[in-house]
């Protein structure tokens, strides 16, 4: 039996990879799974670390994950030899199940983050030479000058603008906007109440304490970056996927798309760039 890698030097956001990993690779071994990711199972199974601090592993995480992969196909369809952005990837799989998904597609794939993440990542990982990985923040622009945009950009922060100051956050929304015209970004975001209610961070176990989450919008307020950040030309706020059970098949998603709630609710969000 291999010994498995330890983990534990991970910790603040870096530590929330593990925590979103956990989720979808406990849903993905589920009888009835919402997602097929055979490569997240065999990353928990590789990875010494006490996974059950985080708590319950609902399907929050494969729900989102489902989300971000529709898009990506979506652009990936049209531009099969795009470059994808991966902002603070952490332990996401998407390169794989896109590439499950679209067999003939020869898209590249451009992981950018922490020193820590990339490393556990490249001992963890198969490698491929479409795959390239940049140990270093997201808010360290220099990785666009890496970005082949000859074929199309897309480019994912799954789980990372929260996590972000508002200027931070917005700073590298309009770069990208600049950046890379004709390209596409996808992101998601909490509930604006989560900042003022949870300001210390959500408290998911005893054990543990989710990171503080300064930054969120509403839909509305993301529907107004069209016409505020130059280089945006739209703003599509997407469905919610559906999942199991009645609460994840037909509450969550009614929820998701009921007027009355939907600008208290967080949001799953693709960015178009002119």
């Amino acid at each position: 039996m291999e010994k498995k890698v330890d983990a534990g030097a991970l910790t603040g956001v870096s530590e929330t990879a593990l925590l979103t990993l956990n989720g979808r690779a406990h849903q993905a071994r589920h009888p009835d799974a919402i997602i097929d990711d055979p490569m997240a199972i065999r990353l928990v199974d590789a990875i010494d670390f006490d996974f059950d601090k985080f708590g319950r592993r609902g399907q929050e995480m494969a729900v989102r994950s489902l989300a971000f992969d529709r898009a990506a196909t979506a652009y990936l369809s049209t531009h099969p030899s795009a470059t994808v952005v991966a902002l603070a990837e952490g332990f996401q799989t998407s390169f794989w199940r896109l590439s499950s998904a679209l067999p003939e597609a020869d898209f590249r794939w451009l992981t950018v983050d922490f020193e820590p993440i990339i490393e556990l990542r490249q001992r963890l990982l198969p490698s491929s030479p479409r795959i390239t990985n940049l140990a270093q923040s997201a808010l360290d622009y220099s990785w666009m000058d890496r970005v082949d945009t000859g074929n199309g950009v897309f480019i994912t922060a799954e789980g990372l603008l929260m996590y972000l100051q508002p200027d931070e956050a917005m700073g590298l929304i309009t770069e990208c906007a600049k950046r890379f015209p004709g390209g596409q970004m996808v992101f998601d975001l909490p509930p604006t109440l989560v900042k003022k209610f949870a300001p210390k961070g959500m408290r998911a176990t005893r054990r543990y304490r989710v990171p503080p989450m300064p930054f969120s919008l509403s839909p509305k307020q993301l529907a107004g970056l069209v016409g505020t950040v130059p280089g945006i030309r739209a703003v599509h706020d997407l469905p919610m996927p559906r999942g199991r059970g009645l609460v994840f098949n037909k509450l969550f998603p009614a929820f998701w798309q009921f007027p009355p709630t939907k600008q208290i609710r967080g949001a799953y969000t693709l960015l178009e760039f002119g």
